[in-house]
C-alpha cells in the first residue's frame, strides 16, 4: 500500500477531547504566563521581567552611574536579542518609564536626551537618547555576581538571566508598580525611601509591630509630582491593612496677590500620572461650556517647574470655593486606586498588607546576605588553600626550584614530596620568578592572616541570627542616610493633610437656570441638549446604538440614576457632557459596578417621594431627600434579596392613596398606601404574594382610576372596576385585564 492511502502521521496522534476542557487548559496556561511573566511585580525586588532584564543587560554593558551612557537603541537591542523576545517598542517604553522623574519616584535609569515630559509629549526615538543606571538601580544589582540569587536559562538557552535581583533597595514600595493581568491587577503607589527604611528598621527591632505603628514611620505614599494627599488617618490605615482601597490626591496651589487688590491662583504641583496638557484642555472645555462660573481664564506659564495660572472672575471670588469646584470637575483632584498585589516569593500572586510587603523584602535581604556570605567563604577557602601551598614553597624554595628544573613531570612530584593538593601545586608552577622575593612572602602571610580573620567573622555571622539581622539593619541605615530627607531626591514631596470639609457647591455658587434635555442611549452614552424643544428624530447616535432615555430638565437639577444594585447616583445637570458629539460613557461618570446596569434616569425633586422595589416583589417608599449621593460610588438605598435586582423606581403623586402591583403571573393587587412603609434604606416589605416576582408597581389616586397601556392605547380602570382587585398588602391578587401593563 502506498503512503498516500495510509493515515497521516498527524491523524494518528489526534485525540478526542471536549473543546471546553482544551480551552480551559490553554487559557489557564496563558493566564499564568501573563500573571507571572508580564503583569505583576515580584514582591522581593519590585520588578517585572522586562524591567529586570533591562537593568541586568545594562549592568552587563557596564553602564554604571560613573561610566558614560550608551545609546538606548543598543540597550534595547541587547535586551531583545539576549533576554526578552518581544518588540523593541515595548522594551523602549519600559526603559523610558524607568527614566522619567515625573513617573518614577526614584528613577532606575539616568536618561540623556528627550524622555518625554509631564505635558504628555512623547519621548524621542531610541536612536537619539542615551541611558545608564542610577545609584538606586546599582543597589538593586548589588551582589549579582556573588551567587546572591538564582539564575535560569534565557529564552533560547544561549545564556543565563537572574530570576530576581539581590535588591538592596526597596523598589516595590519606593517606586510602586501597576499592571493588569488575567483576572487580577496591581496598583502600588510610590513611597519615600527614608520612611520605608524607618519602617523596615522598626520591623527588624519588633517583628510583632502592628501596621498602625508602622504607619508612624511611613504615613502614606510619596508621589514624584508631589501634591497633597487629603485623607484621614483611618482611611489610610484601612488601605494598608487590607491591601485595597483608594486615596484622594490634590494639586498643590497658592494665591498670588496682584496690583490693585486682585489675586490669581498658581498651581505648582499636579496629581501623579495626570498629563498637564490634557488637564488644561479639560479646564478650557469647561470654560467654553460655561460650567466654571467663578473662573475667567487659565494660563500655562510652566518652564521646568509647573506654573498653571488660574484667573478668577473677580477679586471677590473666594479662592477656596473656586478650587473646590475645580477639584470636583477636573483632574486637579484624582483618586489613586491602591491594590497591593504582588508575586510572593516570585510565584504566588496575592494581595498583601504593608507589613507583609516589608517582611517579603527583609526575608529576601536575609537570604541574599546568607548566600553572599557563603559565596565569600568559598572564595576565601580557595584562596587560603593557594596561599598555604605558596608558603610551603617559600619554606622549601631551593628544593622546589630543583624539582622544577630536573623533573619531567614536576607537578605530581611536588604533590607527593610536600603533600600538596593539585590546586596548590598548580599555583606554585604558575608563580613568576620575580615573585620569589622576600617581600612577597610577607605579603602572602599578611593576606593569609587577614583572610582568616574575615573567615572567622563570616562564620560567626552565619552562626548568629541576631548578628545577621544587625548586619541587614546596618545596610538599611546606610541607605536611609543616602536618601535622607535633607537631600534633593530624599525629601518628602507629597504633603499629608486631613480630609477637607465638603463644600456644597450648588448652594455656594449661583448657576444661571437654563433648560436642558437629557439624552441617554441604549449603550449608555449620555449628553445634555440646550432647551426643551429637542425633537427626538433629530438626535443622532453611534452606529448600532439607539434612544433609551430622553426627558426635559434644568441645568440646576440633579440628574438621578437608579441602578439594578439598588444604588442611587447623582450628577449635577450643569456638569453633564454637552450635546456636541455623542456625549460620554455613563460608566465613566458613575461607578455602577460589574454585573449591574442603570434601571431608570430622572430629574431630582427634593420634595418628592419614590416607590422603589426589586423584581422579587419587595419594596418601600423613600423620600427623594434621602437618596442624593455625594460620591461617584453612589448611595445604597434598596437592598434586593439574593438573586434579585432592583427594578422599579416611580415617582409618587402628591395625592396618591393606593398602590397597584402587577406580578409576573399577571395578577394585579391594589392596596392602601398606608400599608407600605416609608424607609430611608433596606430590603422593604413584600408587596404581593407571588413566586415569580413582579413586573410593575405604581402609586395612584383611586378616584382618578388607574391608567395603563393596553396594546397601543392608553386606558383607565375606574375606581368601581378596581374594587375586585383591592385587598391587603402581600395578598395574591387577581388576574389583571387582558393586555394590562403597568
Amino acid at each position: 500500500m502506498s503512503r498516500k492511502n495510509t493515515p497521516t502521521a498527524a491523524a494518528e496522534i489526534i485525540h478526542d477531547a471536549p473543546l471546553t476542557d482544551l480551552l480551559a487548559e490553554r487559557y489557564l496556561a496563558y493566564a499564568l504566563s501573563t500573571i507571572t511573566s508580564r503583569s505583576l511585580p515580584d514582591a522581593r525586588d519590585g520588578l517585572k521581567p522586562v524591567h529586570r532584564r533591562l537593568l541586568y543587560a545594562m549592568s552587563q554593558l557596564s553602564l554604571r552611574p560613573q561610566n558614560p551612557p550608551k545609546k538606548s537603541a543598543k540597550i534595547v537591542g541587547e535586551v531583545m536579542g539576549n533576554y526578552h523576545p518581544h518588540g523593541d517598542s515595548s522594551i523602549y517604553d519600559a526603559l523610558v518609564r524607568l527614566a522619567q522623574d515625573f513617573a518614577a519616584r526614584y528613577p532606575l535609569v539616568d536618561g540623556q536626551g528627550n524622555f518625554g515630559n509631564i505635558d504628555g509629549d512623547n519621548p524621542a526615538a531610541m536612536r537619539y537618547t542615551e541611558s545608564r543606571l542610577t545609584t538606586a538601580a546599582e543597589l538593586l544589582l548589588q551582589g549579582i555576581d556573588e551567587n546572591a540569587v538564582d539564575f535560569r536559562p534565557t529564552y533560547d538557552d544561549s545564556g543565563r538571566e537572574p530570576v530576581v535581583l539581590p535588591a538592596a533597595f526597596p523598589n516595590l514600595l519606593a517606586n510602586g508598580a501597576s499592571g493588569i493581568a488575567v483576572g487580577m491587577a496591581t496598583n502600588i503607589p510610590p513611597h519615600n525611601v527614608a520612611e520605608i527604611c524607618g519602617a523596615l528598621l522598626q520591623l527588624i527591632k519588633s517583628p510583632k509591630v502592628t501596621i498602625i505603628e508602622l504607619l508612624n514611620f511611613m504615613p502614606g505614599p510619596d508621589f514624584p509630582t508631589g501634591g497633597v494627599l487629603v485623607e484621614n488617618a483611618d482611611a489610610i490605615a484601612q488601605v494598608y491593612t487590607t491591601g485595597r482601597g483608594s486615596l484622594r490626591l490634590r494639586a498643590r496651589w497658592e494665591t498670588e496677590k496682584l496690583h490693585g487688590g486682585g489675586y490669581q491662583i498658581i498651581v505648582t504641583e499636579i496629581p501623579w500620572m495626570v498629563q498637564k496638557g490634557k488637564l488644561e484642555e479639560r479646564i478650557d472645555q469647561l470654560l467654553q461650556e460655561k460650567k466654571l462660573p467663578l473662573l475667567e481664564d487659565v494660563r500655562d506659564e510652566s518652564a521646568e517647574d509647573i506654573r498653571l495660572v488660574l484667573i478668577p472672575k473677580s477679586r471677590n471670588v473666594d479662592a477656596d470655593l473656586l478650587m473646590a469646584q475645580l477639584f470636583r470637575m477636573t483632574e486637579l483632584e484624582s483618586r489613586i486606586g491602591i491594590n497591593l498585589n504582588a508575586l510572593d516569593k516570585g510565584r504566588v500572586p496575592r494581595v498583601m498588607n504593608l507589613k507583609e510587603l516589608l517582611r517579603a523584602f527583609l526575608d529576601h535581604r536575609h537570604e541574599v546576605l546568607v548566600r553572599r556570605s557563603e559565596w565569600r567563604l568559598s572564595k576565601i577557602a580557595e584562596r587560603l588553600e593557594i596561599l598555604g601551598g605558596l608558603l610551603i614553597a617559600y619554606l622549601n624554595l631551593d628544593e622546589v626550584i630543583r624539582i622544577i628544573r630536573t623533573e619531567d613531570e614536576p607537578k605530581p612530584f611536588l604533590m607527593r614530596k610536600f603533600k600538596l593538593s593539585e590546586i596548590q601545586a598548580e599555583a606554585i608552577l604558575n608563580m613568576r620568578l620575580r615573585n620569589l622575593r622576600k617581600l612577597e612572602e610577607m605579603e602572602i602571610r599578611s593576606e593569609d592572616k587577614m583572610l582568616r580573620e574575615e573567615q572567622a567573622a563570616l562564620l560567626d555571622l552565619l552562626s548568629s541570627d541576631k548578628k545577621r539581622w544587625a548586619a541587614i539593619a546596618d545596610q538599611i541605615k546606610a541607605m536611609q542616610k543616602h536618601f535622607a530627607p535633607d537631600t534633593a531626591l530624599g525629601r518628602r514631596r507629597t504633603e499629608m493633610a486631613a480630609a477637607p470639609v465638603e463644600i456644597n457647591l450648588e448652594d455656594a455658587i449661583p448657576v444661571e437656570r437654563e433648560a436642558i434635555t437629557v439624552v441617554c442611549s441604549d449603550k449608555g452614552w449620555i449628553r445634555a441638549f440646550k432647551g426643551h424643544d429637542v425633537a427626538p428624530d433629530t438626535i443622532k447616535y453611534k452606529e448600532g446604538d439607539r434612544e433609551k432615555y430622553i426627558f426635559p430638565a434644568w441645568n440646576t437639577d440633579k440628574i438621578l440614576f437608579f441602578a439594578t444594585s439598588g444604588k442611587f447616583y447623582a450628577i449635577p445637570g450643569d456638569t453633564l457632557p454637552s450635546a456636541r458629539g455623542n456625549g460620554e460613557a455613563l460608566k465613566l461618570l458613575i461607578d455602577v459596578g460589574a454585573g449591574h446596569d442603570v434601571a431608570i434616569i430622572f430629574a431630582h425633586d427634593p420634595a418628592g417621594k419614590l416607590l422603589v422595589a426589586s423584581d422579587s416583589g419587595h419594596g418601600f417608599i423613600v423620600s427623594q431627600s434621602e437618596i442624593l449621593a455625594q460620591t461617584k460610588s453612589g448611595k445604597q438605598i434598596l437592598n434586593p434579596p439574593t438573586g434579585a435586582e432592583a427594578k422599579i423606581c416611580t415617582p409618587m403623586p402628591a395625592n396618591a392613596d393606593y398602590i397597584a402591583v402587577l406580578g409576573s403571573n399577571h395578577k394585579l393587587l391594589v392596596f392602601p398606601i398606608d400599608q407600605l412603609p416609608e424607609m430611608a434604606r433596606g430590603k422593604g416589605v413584600q408587596l404581593i404574594k407571588t413566586k415569580d416576582g413582579i413586573v410593575g408597581a405604581r402609586a395612584f389616586h383611586l378616584k382618578d382610576g388607574l391608567n395603563y397601556t393596553g396594546g397601543s392605547k392608553e386606558k383607565t380602570i375606574s375606581a368601581a372596576e378596581l374594587k375586585d382587585f383591592i385587598g391587603e398588602r402581600a395578598q395574591a391578587g387577581r388576574v389583571a385585564p387582558k393586555g394590562f401593563h403597568l
